[in-house]
């Protein structure tokens, strides 16, 4: 498995919060040798599932990990020499600072390659000058008139960054929606070699919808899928210049396993045991509060859902060229495996017990 070209496919296609159906059909292609079926829900959601060699009624472990990525939406349409220029607003978390100069997709009636402009510095007002970008200054140029943009792009069509994933030193790349497709493509690795081991328990592997704006996919698809456990995968802040405190980590490093609010201790506990079978090196994050990930909608689903968090480290989150390293991504695909195959119908009995037992 060529984990670059996963990653390269996965983070070169457009999938914003909101509007995943691209994204989800790549996903299910990725997907479709190592499971049973697969769904989708109305919000979105690509619903995987792989059985388990148990007797029925099997335990049911839920693998979520967001497929949605920032982006941009159109707030505006503005003319200027009878040529079209759109206003955009946010869509998640987008950084300001870095959007001036950036290559976009236009999603409206059909796509159109843009790019995001303004004034330079000197023609701005006094105070916008020496200040970061922001959304009344800026621009989405996709070089038509007027009357073409009007005929194909609306008030509510999404935009989303157009960035080819760069291969760096030491098996490091760089590229867009890196939050939270590498996730997704350690799921990927996951599914390929639980199709080469015995596992007892179903495997639920689900590409959640709109994690970047509400955790919509995480609620939804832990409460109709009903199941026994759950880990949610997903991304973490990377060590680098400015950033070396604690809460951040090594890329390269291997993957963290978060304890904290979101996370029952009992698979915080059973992850960790998971990857000292592997020799496996991983690091502790913590949470005080929310995690701010689909662990959070997976957790207080129904009557509640025990809930591990797998993260793989990141630099420059929210940007255009978030950086991870490949063996991270495979790392965290091997451990979920070796995880899942460990399951036992004893499993939740005994974790219950020693949660009493403390």
């Amino acid at each position: 498995m060529d984990t670059f070209k996963i990653l390269q496919r996965l983070s070169e296609t457009a999938g914003p919060s909101g509007r995943e159906e691209a994204i989800a059909a790549v996903i299910e292609e990725l997907w479709r040798p190592y499971v049973a079926e697969f769904s989708r829900d109305r919000v979105g959601n690509l619903i995987a599932v792989r059985r388990g060699s148990g007797e029925e009624p099997r335990r049911r472990i839920l693998l979520a990990a967001h497929m949605d990525e920032i982006a941009l939406i159109v707030s505006e349409v503005v003319s200027h020499n009878g040529n079209g220029f759109l206003r955009v607003t946010n869509v998640g978390g987008v950084d300001k600072r870095h959007l001036y100069g950036q290559l976009v997709t236009v999603h409206g009636r059909k796509s159109l390659p843009g790019v995001i402009g303004s004034l330079p510095a000197f023609m701005l007002p006094p105070d916008k000058r020496n200040k970061p970008f922001d959304f009344e200054t800026l621009v989405v140029d996709v070089g038509l008139t007027l009357a073409e943009v009007e005929e194909l792009v609306d008030v509510g069509d999404f935009v989303s960054f157009r960035q080819p994933l760069r291969k760096l030193l030491h098996g490091r790349v760089a590229g867009k929606a890196l939050d939270n497709r590498a996730s997704v493509a350690a799921v990927t690795i996951c599914l390929k070699q639980l199709s080469q081991r015995e596992h007892s328990w179903d495997v639920i592997a689900v590409a959640t919808s709109q994690e970047e704006t509400r955790l919509l996919g995480a609620f939804t698809s832990a409460w109709s899928q009903r199941p026994d456990a759950a880990v949610a995968i997903d991304v973490t802040f990377g060590k680098g210049p400015g950033a070396n405190e604690d809460g951040t980590f090594e890329l390269n490093g291997g993957p963290v396993l978060d304890i904290g609010p979101n996370v029952n201790p009992g698979m915080y506990r059973a992850l960790k045991k998971a990857a000292d079978r592997l020799e496996m090196k991983v690091h502790d994050g913590t949470h005080s509060r929310g995690s701010g990930t689909d662990a959070f909608g997976l957790q207080i689903a129904r009557e509640g859902i025990p809930t591990g968090l797998v993260s793989i480290p990141l630099r420059y989150m929210h940007t255009m060229v978030e950086t991870i390293a490949q063996k991270d991504v495979k790392r965290a695909g091997r451990l979920l495996a070796e995880f899942i195959t460990g399951l036992d119908d004893e499993f939740l009995d005994k974790m219950a017990k020693e949660m009493m037992e403390r």
